[in-house]
């Protein structure tokens, strides 16, 4: 069972719960994201598993996934890659926002930018694809109604598009 760390406003560790607490009592938790770029400056996006619970099926950030109990922001971020796409590389911290839409948990979303043009070896339980688009591409891609994870979305318009 995941453990989670629910924080206040200011961020500020104030409780543990279960991941499936802090959904059903809408508790404020930390998400993490990598953005990877290849040398290209393409951005990888990765494709859900039918099988995830939430948004199956959608494209979403390179890395995505809760921090745990005691971790950091940048620990959670590297653990998620290894975890997703059997990778990693060095990070470069974005910006952290607090995301809130009605009748979810807020949440403090922690992004990073990554350069990678290797190899992924992505978790097949969790991930279908990986694939490297272009900004032009992506913004085609939401207008023509691929489905897109919402955090994906929030965070393309903040601070890519």
């Amino acid at each position: 069972m995941e453990f989670l760390d629910i924080v206040n406003e200011n961020d500020e560790v104030v409780g543990v719960a279960s991941r499936k607490e802090a959904y059903e009592k809408l508790l404020l938790h930390r998400i993490v994201n990598v953005i990877i770029f290849n040398d290209k400056n393409e951005m990888a996006l990765q494709l859900r598993s039918s099988t995830v619970s939430f948004c199956p099926n959608h494209w979403s950030t390179s890395v995505g996934g809760h921090v745990q109990t005691g971790e950091t922001y940048e620990i959670a971020a590297l653990r998620e890659y290894e975890e997703e796409l059997g990778a990693q590389s060095n990070l470069e911290f974005i910006g952290k926002d607090l995301y809130e839409v009605p009748g979810n948990p807020k949440k403090f979303l922690a992004t990073f930018r990554s350069k990678f043009s290797g190899r992924f070896i992505p978790d097949s339980k969790v991930v279908d694809e990986v694939s490297f688009f272009s900004l032009e591409k992506i913004k085609e891609m939401i207008e023509n109604g691929e489905k897109f994870h919402p955090e994906l979305i929030f965070l393309l318009e903040k601070y890519w598009f």
